[in-house]
């Protein structure tokens, strides 16, 4: 335990110091009247024991100077990634509204799932949120929302994207035309996330795995709704 005399010299030590900073910010010139006194000062160093307050102070710099060079550097590769993201989103959805029925849409958005090296890409909607049954021939996109509450909560909880692995229930629910499927990327559809799921199949088991980036996959989910009104109404 400190002693009274301890305890105010810490107080005088701290003051101390106090004093002298505002000193210095009050009296820049300091360092101009007082260059040769200042090249003498040594700072204890933790690898070289001493060093001058000019060399501390140049490596303080050359330290600030490289977390800036590397924050420069994420930024780019961040600017540079979303630019990519941008264009891949832009041709994508170019390709969509040109299409001239939405079969024509479902059988792009899949070629192009495919030529990214997917099984496929598939569209599900809940039938109460869209306008699906006969004579509308939609009815194939129909999703139960009730049969899938136990696949959302069991496997998306409180988030809009499952990347994982699915059961044979879970298959044959979301995708049961699909065969030799390994992984899939299931996003909830709309800004409000219900008016469907949107799936990305892999043959790979190992594609799509839980805590992988889901960036590209919720601005397609947000985007295609106001494509889909081209042709199926929304209740």
């Amino acid at each position: 335990m400190k002693q009274v005399g301890e305890e105010q010299q810490d107080t005088l030590a701290e003051l101390d110091d106090r004093a002298v900073v505002e000193y210095l910010l009050r009296n820049p010139e300091f360092f101009i009247r007082n260059a040769h006194a200042v090249e003498q000062i040594q700072v204890p160093h933790p690898v070289r024991g001493m060093v001058s307050l000019v060399e501390w102070h140049m490596a303080r710099a050359r330290n600030h100077i490289n977390v800036l060079e590397d924050n420069m550097t994420l930024l780019m590769e961040q600017a540079s990634a979303n630019e990519g993201l941008f264009y891949r989103l832009l041709r994508l959805q170019s390709k969509l509204a040109s299409a001239g029925s939405l079969e024509e849409m479902l059988n792009r958005f899949h070629r192009w799932a495919k030529d990214l090296g997917l099984a496929g890409a598939t569209i599900r909607l809940f039938p109460d949120r869209w306008r699906l049954g006969a004579p509308s021939g939609f009815t194939h996109l129909a999703l139960s929302r009730q049969a899938f509450e136990s696949f959302r909560i069991q496997r998306l909880g409180h988030q809009q994207h499952y990347l994982g692995s699915l059961n044979g229930p879970e298959l044959l629910l979301l995708l049961p035309e699909a065969k030799a499927i390994g992984s899939s990327a299931v996003s909830m559809m709309g800004r409000d996330a219900d008016l469907g799921v949107v799936i990305f199949s892999s043959r790979d088991p190992h594609h799509y795995q839980s805590g992988q980036g889901t960036q590209l996959i919720e601005e397609i989910a947000i985007m295609l709704p106001d494509l889909l009104e081209r042709w199926i109404e929304r209740v």
